[in-house]
């Protein structure tokens, strides 16, 4: 199948305008329906954000390509847009989008277009192609220039069948390979195909031999064989889905994300060929599958991403309980039986107890996916019970638990420490017999996982429950001086980073302090986390001179993010200007944050922004702490920010 054969007439338009990246996707899937290639444009739609979720589509250079790979697909095919103007695709490189291809892939059956789909993600890396295209003056021309592309490139044969993997063999086995590279992004549709281009063609000018390997949605192509793996100097592994790492146990390898190898292969190579990559050491050995040992990261850098993801896996469970909780209290009448206050109506009875059941899940699920993220699949088990045993409070003088609080910190631990066990299990495993391959999934995994897991938790549940005590005791006894201080400084670093560690540490822990029904640290980390876009969007609106046009349309946007406690609305501001925005906003939220504590607020939903403002407690002091602290940070960044000159608005 050919490119052309998946881009129809009625998909294409050229010369037009999109105000926002939401708009040139809506342009895009109306385009994708009208050449007959859905049967559900909601559900394609929906696809397709869902994938930008994960990170944009933007490769740079002017180009996007937008993808999704679902059921709401009738049958494979391509939309194209081309903008002069260009729209905000959110691109690294910070250019906007002149090309946009968007791609609808089934989620079933035949992969026949998959070839067609690699050899679009592979021209759009040629120099001059997205040129010609853009300088087509009708569609005829646009499909021509496409076809003249790919049949200099790749010749006249069509493919009839879906590609089949690539065998364990080369087109010339004499070859040799300084450098090897394996490409994977998440659908397997284009990032994929792109980034082993862009390498192989920068190795190339770099007069480096490179060879790299395709882990699309129709299989491995390109394979790399033993004996290359064995040669090579080093590999490279552009990835954002698990590859077989197994065959490159002791060869140096760098992991990074599959865009590094659209953005940063000339970085990428120099690396490799100067042997500054680490040794790769593969969990289990030998086995196929399994998990990186994460040799590519340092030990802080490990945990973290550990940590992240049990946190990011746990909090729909708190947010989505801890809102219906807070919903309960809102709903239900106190004067009823104020000891029963939350289930006193059977409205609030019901929230209350959906609430509850989520939000007791967020322990175990934390320690699970830590778990998981350490040993793979066979540390779920073990890491989601260990985390109910921390939660319990089970200890070896009490099994039925309840005498100790091990909280937040003992499942924390828990999955760190039912993870690292499993993993232990698998590297043990190794040794035995292929014939009993099939019982570890089953029967040792889970009955030594679950069993280890749950003893060294019972084990140190003491231990935790007492620093968890101690911490709990020492915020409840803080004076109103020192509320004060660790409101500000939880609100600030809502700021620092803005969905980095700093921020993720400070929302954790005010998480965490919800389960131990202290509400007035969730209350100061919600509010320092709503101001940044908020003193942004003023700033745009009060300091127009200060911002391009640009700029000044976003800041209207931040108004809605900052009321929603989104704070990453304020990154393209603090990326393009962090000196000033940063420290402006910084100082703001933690104003916010401060006031918060002295106003005594206190918040049981853990997100939501403005919309759950009838659940806070004191919500006109809340207000007054938010309205204060953004405006505190507009004035610093508009007193910091130079005047643009008229041509640069």
């Amino acid at each position: 199948m050919k490119i052309t054969e998946l881009l129809k007439k009625e998909s294409i338009k050229l010369n037009t305008s999109a105000g926002s990246k939401e708009e040139a996707i809506d342009i895009l899937t109306g385009l994708m329906e009208a050449g007959g290639r859905l049967n559900d444009r909601g559900g394609y739609k929906e696809g397709i954000l869902a994938r930008e979720a994960q990170g944009s589509t933007a490769v740079g250079d002017g180009i996007a390509i937008p993808h999704a790979k679902v059921p709401a697909v009738k049958e494979p095919g391509l939309a194209a847009i081309t903008l002069p103007e260009g729209v905000d695709y959110e691109a690294f490189d910070g250019s906007l989008a002149h090309l946009i291809f968007m791609i609808a892939a089934p989620a079933e059956g035949a992969d026949v277009h998959l070839e067609a789909l690699a050899r679009l993600s592979t021209l759009l890396m040629v120099p001059g192609f997205k040129d010609h295209l853009l300088a087509a003056s009708s569609k005829e021309e646009f499909l021509k220039i496409i076809d003249e592309a790919e049949t200099e490139k790749f010749g006249e044969k069509e493919e009839t069948e879906a590609p089949e993997k690539a065998p364990e063999t080369v087109a010339n086995p004499e070859k040799k390979y300084r450098i090897l590279a394996v490409t994977a992004c998440p659908t397997g549709i284009a990032h994929t195909y792109m980034a082993a281009e862009n390498l192989e063609n920068t190795a190339k000018k770099m007069g480096i031999s490179l060879k790299a390997e395709t882990d699309g949605s129709g299989g491995a192509q390109n394979v790399l064989t033993k004996e290359e793996i064995q040669e090579a100097e080093a590999i490279i592994v552009a990835a954002d889905r698990e590859v077989e790492m197994a065959r490159f146990e002791g060869k140096k390898v760098l992991q990074v994300p599959v865009a590094d190898g659209i953005h940063k292969a000339q970085e990428l190579i120099e690396k490799a060929a100067a042997g500054q990559a680490p040794v790769y050491h593969h969990a289990g050995g030998a086995e196929s599958g399994g998990v990186s040992s994460g040799s590519g990261d340092g030990l802080g850098r490990q945990i973290y991403k550990h940590l992240m993801n049990g946190v990011s896996h746990m909090l729909p469970f708190v947010i989505g309980g801890g809102i219906l909780i807070a919903l309960a209290f809102l709903l239900d009448d106190y004067s009823i039986d104020p000891s029963n206050f939350g289930k006193n109506t059977p409205l609030a009875a019901y929230l209350k107890t959906v609430g509850d059941q989520a939000f007791g899940l967020m322990l175990p699920v934390l320690s699970g996916y830590i778990a998981m993220s350490i040993a793979d699949r066979p540390g779920l088990a073990a890491g989601f019970v260990s985390g109910i045993v921390a939660k319990m409070g089970m200890t070896f003088s009490n099994p039925a638990g309840g005498d100790v609080n091990a909280g937040f910190l003992g499942a924390l631990f828990a999955g760190f420490a039912a993870g690292y066990l499993v993993l232990g299990l698998k590297k043990l495993f190794s040794k035995l017999p292929k014939s009993l391959e099939g019982i570890k999934p089953v029967l040792l995994y889970p009955v030594l996982g679950i069993l280890l897991g749950a003893a060294v938790t019972t084990l140190i549940n003491p231990y935790m429950g007492m620093i968890n005590n101690a911490l709990t005791n020492f915020l409840n006894g803080m004076g109103g001086t020192s509320r004060i201080v660790l409101g500000m400084i939880v609100g600030g670093m809502m700021s620092i980073d803005m969905g980095g560690p700093f921020n993720k540490a400070a929302y954790v822990f005010g998480t965490a302090q919800l389960a131990e029904n202290n509400f007035e640290v969730m209350a100061s980390v919600m509010a320092g986390g709503m101001v940044p876009p908020i003193a942004i969007a003023l700033c745009t609106t009060f300091f127009k001179k200060k911002f391009t046009k640009k700029e000044c349309q976003s800041g209207i946007v931040n108004y809605i993010m900052g009321l929603s406690f989104i704070t990453e609305g304020a990154i393209p501001f603090a990326a393009s200007d962090p000196l000033r925005v940063i420290p402006s906003c910084a100082v703001g939220a933690a104003v916010a944050g401060g006031l918060s504590m002295f106003f005594g607020c206190t918040l049981r939903a853990p997100h939501g922004g403005i919309f759950v403002l009838p659940t806070i407690g004191n919500p006109l002091g809340y207000l007054a702490a938010i309205l204060i602290g953004s405006a505190i940070g507009c004035l610093i960044l508009g007193l910091l920010k130079k005047n643009l000159k008229e041509e640069e608005r």
